[in-house]
């Protein structure tokens, strides 16, 4: 067999992805872990600050393997933070309709604090937390949330990224920080589109025993509620 002949039969080093060093590959695996566990990598944090840097310096893969999983990638400069954001529905989160409620209330006090007072963050404790939702926004349903059901939800909403939770005993006295990600999660333009999704959460509007909701794709197909 001529050289020429063989030489058919030898194929280069595949490139891309495939030819990563292994440290990339590492990181690479680390990101995308991360991005299906909690759905963002937050450089603020001081454990994440590192591979959100190398996130940043890699988009273009990150992007390419998110896509294969189903996932679209959106870098927020400004807020240091990378989301992912599910294509299909099955990746879509599911909440309790419960779960729902306090995100709601998150949402109604971060804009508070931004929009009406013009802070740059937006604090409160779980009690004023559990205040809102009693006093204020929905009375009728606030009662169905129990102290150790409230603390599961909160730490969930921590773990995406919507909020940061500094636990404290007692836990009525643990503070919160609504983040803006939580903007992007539910995407109100205005208070009154918000007040158009509780009301679907009144008694009238509801089952009561019906404590499941979904977040389905909003107009341009970004999976939030």
């Amino acid at each position: 067999m001529s050289t020429e002949e063989s030489s058919a039969f030898v194929s280069d080093a595949p490139a891309g992805l495939l030819g990563l060093a292994d440290s990339d590959r590492d990181r690479l695996a680390e990101a995308m872990q991360e991005l299906l566990g909690s759905g963002s990598i937050n450089g603020l944090e001081p454990n994440r600050a590192a591979l959100y840097h190398w996130v940043r310096q890699h988009d273009d893969w990150v992007r390419e393997i998110a896509g294969l999983s189903g996932l679209d990638v959106a870098v927020h400069h400004e807020e240091r933070l990378i989301q992912a954001v599910p294509r299909a529905a099955g990746l879509r989160l599911r909440l309790h309709q419960d779960a729902t409620l306090v995100w709601l209330a998150l949402w109604y006090a971060g804009d508070v604090r931004w929009r009406d007072e013009g802070a740059d963050q937006a604090f409160l404790s779980v009690s004023e937390l559990a205040d809102l939702l009693r006093d204020q926004l929905l009375p009728d349903l606030a009662r169905l949330i129990t102290r150790g059901r409230l603390r599961e939800i909160l730490r969930q909403a921590a773990k995406l990224n919507l909020i940061r939770l500094t636990v404290a005993e007692p836990f009525e006295d643990s503070g919160i920080e609504v983040m803006p990600a939580i903007r992007r999660v539910l995407p109100f333009r205005e208070l009154a589109q918000w007040q158009e999704t509780a009301a679907k959460f009144k008694p009238e509007g509801i089952d009561p025993e019906d404590l499941e909701a979904d977040l389905a794709a909003d107009e341009d197909g970004t999976g939030e509620l």
